[in-house]
Formats: structure tokens, sequence, C-alpha cells
């Protein structure tokens, strides 16, 4: 079983809790600009639109010309992509740790038979 390509990029700029927490207000209240995010956060609005900014690169939010300020709201066709490869990582390490389980398993009762003869 092949781990599936994993965007790195895409996952760095999930890392961030700050962006996750972006993420989430926008998936919770809709789209947002910089100023409206930043009023529910201990950041400033220019700090906002530096993480608003990553998560535009990597394609989780699109923004739209809102006046002089930007609309952001989460694309969740990209949202969707990060949480597939997600649950696919996530499947090949429980697929590994299975593995490893068995081999110790095997190891244990190696030992076992061992000792007992």
């Amino acid at each position: 079983m092949s781990t599936p390509p994993v965007d790195d990029e895409l996952w760095s700029a999930i890392g961030d809790p700050t962006r996750r927490t972006l993420i989430d207000l926008l998936l919770a209240s809709g789209p947002g600009t910089a100023t409206s995010l930043s009023t529910g956060l201990p950041l400033t609005r220019q700090a906002v639109s530096k993480h608003l900014a990553v998560l535009d690169r990597v394609g989780l939010v699109r923004a739209e010309p809102a006046g002089r300020e930007r609309r952001y709201r989460v694309d969740e066709a990209q949202l969707a992509r990060a949480a597939a490869q997600l649950a696919a990582v996530g499947a090949t390490w429980d697929a590994r740790l299975r593995r490893i389980k068995r081999i110790a398993e095997a190891i244990e009762r190696s030992r076992n038979n061992t000792e007992g003869a």
C-alpha cells in the first residue's frame, strides 16, 4: 500500500492554528473580510490579511473584491481535497500500525514459546 501524494504546502497552511481558526470562522459565518474576521480575534487586520493570503495561495479560500477590501470564502472543493488527503494518510498509518502490532505480537509469542521450552 503506497502513501498517496500529499500537498505539503496545503498542509503547512492548515498546520497553523490561526489559519484553522479563520477557516472555522468562514465556515460558521460565511464569507468575510480581513476586517470583519479580525474583530473576533486577538489579531490585527493586517495579520489576518496575511493569513488569508496564505490560505488563498493554497486554494483553501477564494477572494472576491468587496469595495476597498476582499471578501473571502472557503473553497469547499479544496477543503474536501484536504480532508481526503488526511483520510488517506490516516488509513496508511493505520495499516502501518496494524503491521507493527502483528510483528510485536509475533515477537512476544516467540519469546513465550522459547521461555516455555
